[in-house]
């Protein structure tokens, strides 16, 4: 890619808004142009604003310490420094519905971390090596909206991408059902340990609206797009718990699946092997070389061990099994501020540039 495309972070200040900023500032394609959130931040330096709520492991760029940040309100100001922007705001989801489609309308892409816009029916809501064919409601949304470039794309919840992409290539086999219990880091709340120190030799048997996210969500990623809609899968059935537990990153499941046409195991594990899509295909800067990476050993994977799989990006699997009760019976691991969060949007984006959906302004 020849000219690089200039982008704005919405909610900078923010753990998800840190974690865009330590994937963007040596990116190949992506320059980061201008950084913007509350009123409260607007005005002061990357640095001022941020203080000592830094949690990356990584230091602050010194570029990005001295860069001034703008009020997110001030949608045209931020819009006319930049060719698209990433949005991870903390707000009332009617309030990041009507910001995120301000800066659509405002001719500006929106790619999103947030919840708010996944139910949008003519908003792509995307795991790009499974759904990408999603984004032609891209054109429909542009019509609603009444735009020539603006639109929003928006990632899925993090926790699911710790068992959608194993389940998605078995979907051939019938898949009837499915049991799922997720094991999902601190920082999928935005907390370091320093934080939240309740949570060290703790588990807690409860994430607010995470386990309807968890059922719902994998269908409409399953789903397909009609009449510029894109329309929910009405199987399988899935079922789920998600459990807070003392891990700083990534997010486990544990997974019980019941087939109509039961597969082999060799058919599982070559099916996980050779899944892959368009990132891969393309070559993309963020993608795994691998989506899906199976471990043998009977104690893999593990969050502290294989979260970092080609960069974050991967995801893994282990101790696939017959069971008594359901056919099979796996584990799941994904990194969820990386490929469940700030990489999988960056990841979009790059799908969208590459595809020509998000083209620079001049």
């Amino acid at each position: 890619m020849n000219k690089k495309y200039k982008v704005g972070i919405i909610g900078a200040t923010g753990m998800v808004g840190q974690r865009f900023i330590t994937l963007l500032n040596e990116h190949p394609w992506f320059e980061i142009s201008v950084l913007a959130a509350s009123a409260r931040s607007a005005g002061k330096t990357y640095k001022e604003a941020v203080g000592s709520r830094w949690k990356m492991q990584t230091e602050l760029p010194a570029n990005v310490a001295e860069m001034l940040v703008y009020d997110a309100a001030d949608v045209e100001k931020v819009s006319s420094m930049c060719d698209f922007t990433f949005c991870a705001v903390d707000m009332k989801k009617d309030e990041i519905r009507a910001l995120e489609e301000a800066y659509a309308k405002a001719e500006t892409p929106v790619v999103s971390n947030n919840s708010a816009n996944r139910s949008t029916p003519d908003v792509p809501m995307v795991i790009p090596e499974i759904n990408h064919a999603h984004l032609e409601v891209i054109e429909s949304q542009k019509k609603r909206l009444g735009t020539k470039r603006g639109f929003i794309a928006v990632k899925p919840n993090c926790s699911i991408q710790s068992y959608v992409p194993m389940l998605t290539p078995l979907l051939k086999y019938g898949i009837k059902e499915a049991v799922v219990c997720t094991y999902q880091a601190i920082s999928g709340a935005g907390k370091t340990f320093n934080e939240w120190p309740e949570m060290i030799d703790n588990i807690i048997p409860y994430i607010g609206g995470e386990e309807e996210k968890s059922e719902k969500e994998p269908l409409r990623i399953w789903g397909k797009v009609e009449d510029g809609k894109v329309v929910s899968a009405d199987a399988p059935v899935i079922t789920t718990q998600c459990i807070r537990v003392p891990v700083s990153d990534g997010h486990t499941a544990a997974v019980f699946v019941k087939f109509e046409n039961k597969p082999t195991k060799e058919e599982i594990l070559a099916a996980w092997d050779e899944f892959a899509g368009p990132p891969q295909e393309l070559g993309l800067p963020n993608a795994p070389e691998k989506f899906i990476t199976y471990f043998e050993e009977d104690n893999r994977p593990q969050a502290k061990l294989d979260r970092d799989i080609y960069g974050g990006m991967g995801v893994t699997a282990g101790r696939l099994r017959e069971d008594h009760v359901y056919d099979y019976k796996f584990v799941g691991l994904s990194h969820n501020t990386l490929r469940g969060a700030a990489g999988g949007a960056v990841l979009i984006a790059e799908l969208l540039c590459a595809k020509d959906y998000i083209l620079p302004k001049a």
